[in-house]
């Protein structure tokens, strides 16, 4: 890994000299756009609207538009007097509980790795947040943008996570949410109870990304036959549908079924018995078939007696 910033998080007094490293990763297969009839790469040249030449990036600045049209130019310079943090500090604003901050405020995360040699005050933040079960937030300033981020302890090591600000999480009103019927005490029962069919530790190494295994797939074998191309095969008839289940409680029951589990109301039933009258009709037939036999032993006995 490359660092991509180097500084410092200022925690009260204490200066914590660290380097930041991006840590996750794209695994997409990355494509190119090509001309469909010859496969020629497809270039982009950034060409002025105006005197209709080519421009250098070094020779482009940025231009903000309003609404009504009107158009501001921004350099560098500019940008660089606007108000921001400290771009090689890190300074620790307060600390909250860790469960208070919502997971769609996360944005991206970053690996502080120790930037000392004797990196005492980064292992004394860390084991700090790690006792405390806190999480800091903090300001980190990256590529001329300030972000509010929280920093926290994965494995030993500080991580960085920068947050969304308030406003930039849309707020939703979903109209169809307004009268929906709340569900009923035999529903709550029945998805808890599929819920609890299909609880397990988390593991993420028993995910995969199965759409980029079956491209790279795709890939490995297109480049095997040498034709550049991929081969054309028939597409298999598409799976017949059930018809869409009204009731709740069918659908919970036929995925409960599905994952092999009872149902609560299954499990309570008790054992099916036998009937009344039909024991009943049993015993005497019973009864009956014990009669004749004694009947016949004192016959035999008496013809003995003679």
């Amino acid at each position: 890994m490359r660092a991509i910033w180097k500084g410092s998080i200022a925690f009260g007094l204490v200066n914590v000299p660290v380097k930041v490293y991006t840590a996750t990763e794209d695994h997409d297969i990355r494509f190119h756009q090509v001309h469909a009839k010859d496969g020629g790469r497809i270039k982009y040249d950034r060409v002025c609207t105006v005197c209709g030449k080519s421009v250098q990036y070094a020779d482009i600045d940025k231009a903000y538009e309003s609404p009504e049209g009107e158009k501001v130019m921004l350099t560098d310079e500019d940008f660089a007097k606007l108000p921001a943090a400290e771009k090689h500090e890190i300074p620790v604003l307060q600390f909250v509980p860790s469960d208070q901050i919502d997971p769609i405020l996360f944005e991206k995360s970053y690996y502080l790795e120790p930037d000392s040699t004797t990196p005492k005050a980064y292992v004394l933040l860390a084991t700090t947040l790690e006792q405390i079960d806190q999480t800091a937030l903090v300001h980190f300033t990256l590529r001329q943008k300030t972000r509010l981020a929280a920093l926290r302890v994965r494995d030993g090591v500080l991580v960085l996570q920068t947050l969304l600000w308030p406003d930039e999480v849309r707020a939703v009103e979903f109209e169809a949410l307004e009268d929906a019927a709340e569900p009923r005490p035999q529903e709550i029962k029945m998805a808890e109870t599929l819920v609890a069919s299909m609880s397990d530790d988390f593991d993420p190494d028993l995910y995969k990304d199965e759409y980029q295994i079956e491209l790279k797939r795709l890939l490995d074998e297109a480049i095997a036959s040498g034709s550049g191309t991929v081969e054309r095969r028939p597409e298999a008839a598409p799976a017949e549908m059930d018809a869409e289940v009204v009731d709740l409680v069918a659908a919970l029951q036929r995925s409960l079924e599905a994952s092999g589990r009872r149902t609560a109301t299954d499990a309570k039933k008790p054992a099916k018995k036998t009937p009344a009258k039909k024991a009943a009709a049993k015993k005497t037939a019973a009864k009956a078939e014990s009669k004749p036999a004694k009947k016949t032993a004192k016959k035999a006995a008496a013809r003995k007696g003679a």
